[in-house]
């Protein structure tokens, strides 16, 4: 497995709320998460930068037998419970959370864990498919029929998430497992590149858009190309 990233905090905000950790392990497999903070000023910074930092640690620990699901479910809800009391002892970080889309890739399959609308896609030379669900308010129109996927790129509720890492004492993160082939790719981001690079665009960039260790890059200069509203992380995996 190989692993690029990079993060920015984009043309509009002061601030760049979004964390990520991207490593290719001893084995040969891929750890990698980002985080889409929110919360204040400084409270979103507080949330994402501590929930990377615990979930990485919980999850390197040496050790551990259980399955990939249950260690990354464990090292999310580590991440959660320190999320969660920090907001609610500390007066400037009162109300903070943050996304969290993280991933372990092997050469057989991927194991995706997600909360929020930081996204994960599957992407190879036959297309793109989103593997993660958002838990937002315009996937819940999009999926009742009220809303077009392209309507909700666009929707000025698009922001509005109805789960996040740290709001409530008890994660419920989604798990999903994706089969992997030769030169298949996983795209992490924020929605500060989903919101404004469509998936042809992504799908373009990993497949023809030249190096791969250069791919993430050429995201984030699209990104900024068209004024880059929030922070924008990207993080690219390639088997």
């Amino acid at each position: 497995m190989q692993v690029w990233g990079v993060t920015d905090r984009g043309a509009v905000r002061q601030q760049n709320q979004d964390a990520y950790a991207a490593r290719v392990l001893e084995d040969g497999r891929a750890i990698a998460l980002v985080c889409d903070g929110m919360g204040g000023a400084r409270a979103g910074n507080v949330a994402s930068t501590m929930a990377v930092k615990l979930f990485m640690e919980e999850f390197l620990m040496p050790g551990q037998k259980d399955s990939v699901e249950e260690q990354m479910g464990h090292a999310a809800s580590v991440a959660n419970q320190a999320v969660f009391q920090r907001s609610a002892t500390d007066p400037e970080c009162a109300g903070m959370g943050t996304t969290m889309v993280a991933v372990l890739a092997g050469a057989e399959e991927a194991v995706i864990l997600n909360e929020g609308d930081s996204r994960c896609y599957h992407i190879n030379d036959e297309g793109i498919v989103l593997v993660t669900r958002d838990h937002s308010l315009v996937e819940d129109l999009v999926e009742r029929g009220e809303l077009t996927r392209e309507q909700a790129r666009t929707h000025p509720h698009r922001n509005l998430i109805t789960r996040a890492l740290g709001a409530e004492p008890v994660l419920m993160a989604d798990c999903f497992r994706q089969p992997l082939s030769p030169g298949d790719c996983l795209l992490l981001c924020s929605d500060g590149l989903s919101n404004v690079v469509n998936e042809q665009e992504m799908l373009y960039e990993v497949v023809h858009g030249g190096a791969p260790e250069q791919c993430c890059q050429r995201l984030l200069s699209i990104a900024l190309s068209r004024g880059a509203p929030d922070n924008v992380t990207v993080v690219l995996m390639r088997r």
